[in-house]
């Protein structure tokens, strides 16, 4: 298997898990606005953790979010 194949199944892996985490990640916070749990004005952070076990891989990559 060649590096471009590779590069473009891991490409297409993040588009797909992006799209699914931005929906997910804006529908959580602004629930979390509406109950109260958050004011939307402030900092916090988040994390995102990628495993296969077959692939021998566990990555979990923390950012904040500045709302």
């Amino acid at each position: 298997m060649s590096d471009q194949t590779i590069s473009a199944a891991v490409e297409l892996f993040i588009k797909k898990v992006g799209f699914a985490t931005q929906r997910e990640l804006e529908r959580s916070i602004r629930a979390a606005i509406a109950a109260g749990k958050l004011q939307g004005n402030e900092t916090f952070t988040a994390s995102v953790t990628v495993t296969s076990e077959k692939a021998g891989v566990m990555a979990t990559v923390y950012s904040k979010i500045e709302l």
